[in-house]
């Protein structure tokens, strides 16, 4: 960690003289355009901007800004006068639907919309320019994934850029550590399988482009805790260091707008006023991300599976986002004739958009069937809420790994050796009365709970991701 000394507290912003109107550091954000990524930048976004009175330009596609803004969790800090969003113009790209019956659950349907991102370089350069010309430091955060997009930060004297890491420190290590011998003899790892199939090559040529442009950053930015993934930190940490490149741990992001959610978002959803009649800690908690889409023959075993547990529920039930989550509605996945009439003294299934954080911070969840895309990972655990880990492509099955070999806190729905199997009702009767209703189960409550207090207390002030962001902070305002 870059550590602070002789500087004014940076949440005053005090180092930045306002004797010169040029005399300011300004930030520019560019997030990757798909939902997960987009929110973890926002939130980064929102919390610089308020807490250290930093002007952020926020900038993306029009049609993504709108799709983040309508979802996201605090409408209050989207109001906050140092935040300022740019609209580039959204590039055509074909939004087809995704495909449930597909061999493989990576989002395929996505590809235009990322390969569509590429034409965002030009205006990314021309608000670089114009933001450089009033700012004595741009600093540019973006996503991994969006390197080729600024690669012209290196031509702006006055600018420097940081990559940010929307996937977990544990997924990392595997592409940064390859060949580091302390990484590759830890105990933990023994047992993890190929991840052989979480990627298709459309999407690893996409990476290998952008990996030609990473190396322009200063340093990498991770949303992560040190309580959460502290070894896997500290290896690459020592990696990037011995390249003299930074790293910030900063995370988790979701626990700075936990506070005050409820008050913010001036309409309640109606899965939380059921939530609101449930008994504490009573709920299963069912939702796969914004990037699967399951088979209708694996949706009618696990709605079987979840009625035969007469276990209390809360499905979030949705086909994947399209790349332009506004045009016309997916199609709908069918249901038992009769389901919902069936289980509804004990069960709920929600078609729309439910808000997730709301949800695992209620006191009547106490459990998370889940994708393990990070962003659901960090929440659950920060929530203190167990998983039952069903990865479906790219980063999941290892999260899913971390999630149930190395912190255990979570069960294993699904292996990903066996994924392209139905994972069928009995299986999932099994592992929910398990996490719910057994002794292991509340092992694994306990465990989860221990490790997500520390990882909030980590963003608290004089927290160690809140000092990491402090020492970010002051390093970018040097």
């Amino acid at each position: 960690m870059d550590v602070i000394s002789n500087i004014q507290d940076p949440r005053s912003h005090g180092m930045i003289s306002s004797n010169s109107k040029k005399a300011r550091v300004e930030v520019i954000v560019v997030p990757f355009p798909c939902h997960s990524h987009l929110n973890q930048l926002l939130q980064l976004s929102c919390l610089i901007s308020s807490s250290y009175n930093i002007p952020v330009h926020y900038a993306t596609t029009a049609t993504h800004l709108r799709q983040v803004q309508l979802r996201f969790n605090s409408q209050t800090h989207l109001q906050n006068p140092h935040i300022h969003f740019h609209e580039f113009p959204t590039p055509p790209f074909l939004s087809p639907p995704p495909n449930p019956n597909s061999s493989s659950k990576f989002p395929s349907h996505l590809q235009p919309s990322f390969d569509a991102s590429i034409q965002l370089r030009d205006p990314a350069a021309a608000l670089l320019r114009e933001i450089s010309n009033t700012a004595t430091r741009v600093v540019v955060i973006h996503d991994f994934l969006m390197a080729y997009v600024v690669q012209d930060v290196a031509t702006i004297p006055n600018a420097e850029s940081y990559i940010f890491s929307p996937v977990s420190a544990f997924q990392r290590s595997f592409s940064v550590l390859k060949d580091n011998k302390s990484f590759q003899s830890l105990e933990e790892l023994k047992g993890l399988s190929s991840i052989q199939g979480n990627w298709t090559p459309e999407i690893q040529n996409f990476f290998a482009l952008q990996a030609d442009y990473q190396s322009l950053a200063a340093g990498t930015i991770f949303n992560s805790c040190r309580s959460i993934e502290g070894t896997y930190l500290d290896l690459l940490e020592k990696e990037m260091n011995s390249i003299n490149k930074k790293v910030w741990t900063i995370g988790p992001l979701n626990s700075d707008t936990k506070g005050d959610k409820r008050k913010s978002n001036s309409r309640q959803h109606r899965c939380l006023e059921w939530l609101e009649k449930q008994a504490p800690k009573s709920v299963l908690y069912v939702s796969f991300g914004t990037t699967t889409t399951m088979a209708d023959e694996q949706i009618k075993e696990l709605a079987l599976g979840l009625e035969q547990s007469k276990q209390k529920f809360l499905w979030i039930l949705r086909d994947a986002d399209k790349g332009d989550i506004f045009t016309e509605e997916v199609k709908r996945a069918p249901l038992p004739e009769g389901y919902v009439e069936r289980v509804k003294e004990f069960g709920m299934v929600v078609r729309d958009w439910a808000p997730q954080v709301d949800i695992l911070g209620h006191p009547s969840t106490g459990g998370f069937m889940s994708h393990c895309g990070w962003n659901s990972c960090l929440e659950s655990i920060t929530m203190g809420v167990p998983l039952l880990a069903w990865p479906m492509h790219s980063d999941q099955p290892r999260n899913a790994f971390q999630v149930t070999n190395v912190l255990k806190v979570g069960l294993a729905v699904n292996t990903w050796e066996q994924r392209e199997q139905i994972v069928t009702s009995s299986t999932i009767y099994e592992v929910v009365k398990m996490l719910m209703a057994s002794r292991e189960g509340e092992e694994i409550r306990r465990k989860v709970e221990e490790i997500g207090g520390a990882a909030h207390q980590a963003v608290k002030e004089g927290g160690v991701s809140c000092l990491e962001l402090d020492s970010f902070i002051t390093h970018i305002t040097r």
